[in-house]
């Protein structure tokens, strides 16, 4: 593997506050005058300063677009066809879309009776000592009239789909009627009075639409911490953390309340929690899936996509969600949308790795990520060596962004201030001190991010590395209810995700093994826009060689199909 002289990733130091520590810095950073003096100290040890001395001659891009060939193909969305079955590999068989279609067409079991399961199991776990917390608002009568309609449609012979009266979870930041979108907050509480375009989709597909499921405060760090909701725990170990900010759909599909759940991605927001619960997650390129319906909190690094047990899982949910949207502009110049050539074989295959980026983890991740590639090769891929640059400026100029914007959106919500949580209130406060010239400089960065990643994805036709350096980390009890902000853990854990969402380019985590607790380890993907097929089609080859195992919280909804557990 290469090792070249341009790696440049370093830690960075931050205090770890929580408790009376950060209630007392909050009101601090919150004074603009006390700010001014606190705010270059973190600014310099974030990079800011750095990123703002560099000379960056390059224009900005303010949105990472990718133009597509005319394609006379292309559509709203695509058919409900996916041309791949679940591949078990060793060990626990997640039930999956296509098993409840199965138990539906067989009647082996009725939507209407996996509706009543479905909301059992997730009272059931929010009653354990160490509640899993993974949803915001699920009503019972709402899911059962939905199931209903399912169960009539089965019994007519007339199902509308492979999604029919099969349970999905959406993350609360996306418009689902009847319930609010709060995107976690405690004040955001108008019931939508229309769906998003992406639940319109599901719900036209007859997907059994289970509820809202819990997130980070707003999305603006990468855990499962919620002062209002709770936090949500890992189903491999309660004791652990989910990574987020889709922390609760990713723990709805791990512990089996549904095979599916669409979450939301600006920083990893998909990858990271889909990585430390052993599920897949895939974050589309921008423009792919349509924004129409979610919460505006970061304009240029927002995404949409799919978390689910199987690659298969994965893409069914894909297929149904992406595809061009006249309510979102960002989606018409893509092309059309593929699902096929899923036959295992990787022959022609080029993965890219950067050796000294790549092995910026810890151990047991670097050598399970390892043995995936290897079974790659052994499917026909052929590894290359890429090398990437200013990764440490791209890191500090996505934060920025991100950060900018949410603070951009949030200003409107200024009277409800103190009602943000603790950790929420930081960071806002902080990238309040950063002057507008700060965000054009990242935008210019964000120009030559797209070069670098475009240049090396010339070489391959992806780029491996690990989707998190670290597997879950252990939930601080004593942080708890308000939770805890370690910047420098947060940098660590998304400095593999946070340039797709930068660049706009397409990214997968697929589970590819656990360390010696049992946790978790993900192998992520990066692809050329709108290549997303070709993320499947790997993770679709992979899957039968990996071992999977049952999470420690796992709720089987489809008993009568055994193979589970």
């Amino acid at each position: 593997m290469l090792q070249g002289n341009t790696y440049d990733l370093m830690p960075v130091r931050s205090p770890r506050l929580h408790g009376a520590a950060l209630r007392l810095l909050v009101p601090l950073l919150e004074q603009p005058a006390i700010a001014s003096l606190l705010a270059p100290r973190i600014l310099r040890n974030l990079g800011v300063l750095d990123l703002r001395a560099a000379d960056i001659k390059q224009s900005p891009t303010f949105l990472p677009l990718y133009a597509a060939a005319n394609d006379s193909t292309a559509r709203g969305h695509c058919p409900d066809v996916v041309p791949m079955r679940s591949r078990c590999g060793v060990g626990f068989h997640f039930h999956s879309i296509r098993d409840y279609q199965h138990a539906f067409q067989n009647r082996t079991v009725t939507p209407d009776q996996i509706a009543e399961r479905v909301f059992a199991a997730i009272m059931a776990s929010d009653d354990m000592p160490k509640p899993l917390r993974a949803f915001i608002a699920c009503d019972r009568e709402n899911i059962l009239a939905q199931a209903c309609e399912a169960t009539r449609r089965y019994r007519q012979s007339r199902p509308l789909g492979t999604l029919d009266g099969v349970p999905i979870a959406v993350k609360d930041e996306v418009d689902v009627v009847p319930y609010p979108t709060t995107a976690g907050t405690r004040f955001l509480c108008s019931a939508a009075q229309t769906d998003s375009t992406v639940v319109a989709r599901l719900r036209s597909a007859g997907a059994l639409l289970i509820g809202k499921t819990n997130m980070h405060e707003i999305g603006i760090l990468p855990d499962g911490w919620n002062p209002h909701h709770g936090v949500v725990r890992n189903p491999y170990n309660p004791v652990h953390e989910t990574g987020g900010s889709s922390s609760g759909s990713a723990a709805a599909v791990a512990s089996g309340l549904c095979p599916g759940a669409i979450g939301a991605d600006g920083g990893g927001s998909i990858r990271v929690p889909a990585s430390f619960c052993g599920v897949i997650g895939l974050k589309p390129t921008f423009g792919r899936v349509s924004e129409f319906g979610a919460v505006p909190l970061a304009w240029s690094v927002a995404h949409l996509g799919p978390i689910a047990a199987t690659a298969e899982d994965a893409a069914l949910l894909y297929a149904t969600i992406a595809g061009q949207d006249p309510a979102d502009p960002n989606t018409q110049s893509q092309p059309a949308v593929r699902i096929d050539e899923y036959d295992g074989r990787l022959n022609g295959v080029r993965v890219g790795i950067y050796g000294r980026w790549f092995s910026d983890a810890e151990g047991p991740i670097v050598a399970a990520c390892e043995q995936a590639l290897a079974n790659l090769a052994r499917l026909g891929a052929e590894l290359v060596d890429v090398a990437i640059p200013d990764l440490r400026r791209m890191a500090t100029a996505h934060g920025l962004t991100i950060h900018t914007e949410m603070a951009a959106n949030m200003d409107r919500y200024d009277r409800h201030r103190g009602e943000f949580g603790w950790t929420t209130r930081m960071m806002l406060a902080t990238v309040r001190t950063v002057p507008s010239s700060d965000y054009v400089q990242a935008q210019r960065m964000r120009t030559r991010a797209i070069r670098h990643f475009l240049s090396e994805l010339m070489k391959a036709d992806v780029i491996a590395m690990p989707t998190t350096p670290v597997t879950a980390p252990e939930i601080s009890e004593k942080a708890l209810p308000h939770g805890e902000v370690d910047l420098g853990q947060a940098i660590r854990i998304m400095q593999f995700v946070h340039p797709a969402n930068f660049t706009g380019l397409p990214a997968i985590s697929i589970p590819v093994g656990y360390d010696h607790r049992s946790l978790p380890i993900g192998l992520q993907l990066i692809a050329r826009p709108w290549d997303e097929n070709l993320l499947f089609r790997l993770a679709y080859a992979l899957e039968p060689t990996l071992e999977r195992r049952r999470p420690t919280v796992y709720f089987d909804l489809l008993p009568e199909l055994g193979g589970s557990g």
